[in-house]
């Protein structure tokens, strides 16, 4: 028995994932709080009515209608319900779009507790439970805005990119527990988008072209953690940090058989360091950078 929470899961992305892991035989927490796209007001509507779908086709699913801020909430309606869990999918989201200029402390608070906190809040409540059975899938939803900025979206760009350092260091942490956990940006059409994107490229934009991804990344014979992913309309792509040519080929290129000033070559020596080595590195420079400050 697999059982799965999916936060926002009243539309959208949300309930295509709600849709599909039931369809395969998985026991669904349907989360939805019912809100505005604005975070405004409180409905249980949404949520009753995709669990009455996932019924109807023979599945098996619970509402729960409680704020993504009440992680420890959540997951007591899959553990009461079902008794395990086994997948988070931390789906939920809303918009508070305005310049930077005129931005107010509510428009940045409230996208930093529904984005970040509350994927904090479900993970951290799922997480000793997937650590004691030895297995885990949790995806965190992060956004292009996240990855590259966007005008206006100061705010929910900065959570969304704040979603994938807390996503990588999970991944390091819960790799030796069996405990995956990896980030999508995915573009769908939905609520959230349908204002701003023409009706044609919405069709394009289906939800379901991005739940086979996470289908893919929730699967326990899956191995792929601490990844990123771009995706949408059927096109994935796989993200990562990359430099440009070789360091030290680039140095020596502008500084080529130079002498400094005690007249010795300067010509770079890229330092031959073990993994472990560099990690030793970069963890000192953090506790002198933090002790500093």
């Amino acid at each position: 028995m697999i059982v799965v929470i999916v936060t926002g899961a009243g539309g959208g992305l949300g309930k295509a994932y709600a849709l599909f892991f039931a369809s395969r035989g998985a026991k669904i927490v349907v989360n939805d709080l019912g809100t505005s796209t604005l975070g405004k007001g409180k409905s249980s509507a949404a949520a009753d009515k995709v669990v009455e779908e996932i019924k109807a086709a023979g599945g098996e699913a619970v509402a729960n209608y409680d704020s993504v801020e009440a992680g420890d909430a959540i997951v007591k309606s899959a553990i009461d319900a079902f008794g395990r869990i086994d997948i988070v999918i931390n789906n939920a989201g809303i918009l508070r779009d305005t310049t930077f200029l005129k931005m107010k402390d509510e428009d940045w608070d409230l996208i930093y507790r529904v984005h970040l906190l509350g994927a904090y809040k479900v993970t951290k409540a799922a997480w000793n439970y997937m650590r004691d059975q030895g297995y885990g899938r949790i995806v965190m939803t992060a956004s292009a805005a996240g990855l590259y900025g966007n005008f206006g979206q100061a705010n929910y760009s900065a959570m969304k990119l704040a979603q994938l350092g807390f996503a990588n260091s999970l991944a390091i942490e819960g790799d030796k527990k069996n405990i995956h956990v990896n980030t999508i940006a995915p573009i769908a059409g939905s609520r959230m988008t349908e204002t701003v994107l023409p009706p044609d490229l919405i069709q394009a934009l289906k939800p379901e072209y991005v739940v086979p991804l996470v289908a893919y990344l929730c699967h326990e014979s899956c191995d792929v953690n601490g990844s990123v992913f771009e995706v949408g309309a059927g096109w994935i792509g796989k993200l990562r940090w990359e430099i440009p040519g070789s360091l030290s080929s680039r140095w020596e290129s502008h500084h080529r058989k130079r002498q400094g000033f005690l007249g010795k070559d300067l010509r770079f020596q890229e330092p031959r360091l073990s993994h472990n080595h560099q990690r030793r590195l970069l963890l000192s420079d953090a506790r002198t950078s933090e002790a500093a400050s």
